[in-house]
């Protein structure tokens, strides 16, 4: 039987000639599309072996043509975001504003001046304008943006702590996601990390009694995916800084998030600013941009200027720089700060600052939308939304979301989820108490229609 169905297979060419792959051949280069055949046949000849059916060349054709429409299209892939997770790492963290998308889409379509000094026709700084938003905002002396927060961390300890030592509490000294370890990143830096007091309490004398000639630092993370209850005790930044100074120590301080509006305005916990740590006198303060800040991917440092220049002039500094794209897109976003539209414009906190009864209201229309589907139960049902991201550990907003449950419908949970991202445009969705939840919170408005789709598609029978 192998032998039999191994003299059917037909040749390359009967593959690559066939009607599936016409308008293939025509649009791509022909011998990538032989090679891609090539490997087919491979493919299915190593099936027959194994004991698998023959398959008929259009078939083969059929997954030929698969495999060039999986290589061709465009990735990452747009997606609606409906798991009420308003910065969901898996999801590209936060969306972008509508300036912040122009002003990237302006500098990617020709050139800039983005290391030209327009005024005097010689070479500037990429950094320069970028700059001075982040001191105006923040109230530091300098700044300097790189391509995300963990080369930020990685940048300040080689520039300022390489073959010394650096003091860091026992409970900071974390794991953030993605293996991400400050003890890690210490060492990669060059640096000696000297862990004081214990998991859950650190004092300031525990710093001070750690200190040797070669101290190079007193390093804060903040615990930004977890927090620690009860018995508690932790340094005060003003007091930390008290003791750098006394010690001629500088304090670099990890933030994480980049929050540079008062969380608690809206309901939620405090999360620390960095204009509160360069107030309390940090030497320098380091935070992301797509994550509270609800810009693109970055990594932020502000802080005393002698410091940040001891970064800048760095050689891995030129390594981890940060593109034009996510400069002119960082620069847009900062740009709603000083204006003080931040909570109408950038989408992070449009959603975070959208009240339970607009975001009722939107998951009553979805369900209205939905044409009878023979099985489902629908219902709008309070929940809540997590901020996520490494922001705001176990805090959420009161919210609204869409219930589906399949009974009845021979569906499960779990398929429905499968069907929905299975959409032209994926919807992702949560399971809870065994039904499918949507939640508007984070589904852009002009998401909406798509979404109405994607929910009627798969519910169809």
């Amino acid at each position: 039987m192998n032998q039999s169905a191994l003299r059917s297979l037909p040749s390359v060419e009967r593959v690559v000639t066939s009607d599936v792959l016409a308008d293939v051949i025509a649009a791509y280069d022909r011998d990538w599309v032989v090679d891609l055949t090539r490997n087919a046949l491979a493919e299915t000849r190593r099936s027959i072996l194994a004991g698998g059916e023959p398959q008929s060349p259009d078939q083969i054709a059929g997954s030929v043509r698969q495999a060039i429409d999986d290589l061709v299209t465009p990735s990452p892939r747009p997606l609606i975001n409906a798991t009420g997770v308003v910065i969901h790492t898996n999801l590209g963290r936060a969306p972008l504003s509508k300036a912040a998308m122009a002003a990237a889409d302006a500098v990617a379509r020709g050139y800039s001046d983005l290391e030209i000094d327009l005024s005097t026709g010689r070479r500037g700084s990429r950094q320069a304008h970028l700059q001075s938003l982040l001191c105006q905002i923040t109230g530091a002396e300098a700044a300097l943006a790189v391509n995300n927060n963990a080369s930020a961390l990685l940048l300040g300890l080689s520039a300022l702590a390489a073959g010394r030592e650096v003091i860091v509490a026992r409970g900071e000294a974390v794991e953030i996601g993605g293996g991400f370890r400050i003890p890690d990143v210490l060492r990669q830096s060059g640096c000696r990390l000297v862990d004081v007091g214990t998991t859950n309490r650190t004092y300031a004398r525990d710093y001070a009694d750690a200190v040797t000639d070669d101290t190079a630092a007193f390093l804060k993370a903040h615990a930004s995916n977890f927090r620690v209850e009860g018995f508690t005790a932790a340094v005060d930044e003003r007091e930390l800084v008290a003791l750098g100074k006394s010690a001629g120590i500088p304090v670099l301080h990890d933030v994480g998030s980049g929050a540079l509006l008062p969380t608690e305005k809206y309901g939620l916990a405090h999360e620390p600013t960095p204009q509160e740590a360069i107030a309390a006198g940090i030497g320098l303060v380091f935070f992301s941009g797509d994550k509270l800040l609800g810009g693109p991917q970055a990594g932020i440092v502000v802080g005393n200027r002698d410091l940040v220049s001891r970064l800048e002039r760095h050689p891995l500094a030129r390594a981890v720089r940060i593109d034009k794209m996510s400069l002119a897109s960082l620069t847009a976003t900062l740009t709603h700060y000083l204006s003080g539209n931040a909570e109408s414009q950038v989408p992070v906190w449009q959603m975070i600052a959208a009240h339970p009864d607009a975001v009722r209201a939107r998951a009553q229309l979805w369900k209205d939308a939905l044409t009878a589907s023979v099985g489902y139960e629908t219902a709008v049902v309070p929940a809540r939304s997590a901020v996520g991201g490494g922001s705001l550990p176990g805090e959420t907003l009161p919210s609204w979301a869409l219930s589906i449950s399949p009974n009845g419908s021979g569906a499960s949970p779990e398929s429905l989820l499968a069907a929905l991202r299975d959409q032209p445009t994926p919807v992702i969705a949560r399971i809870e108490d065994d039904t499918v939840r949507l939640d508007p919170r984070t589904v852009l408005p002009e998401q909406d229609a798509a979404l109405q789709q994607a929910l009627s598609a798969a519910l169809a029978p």
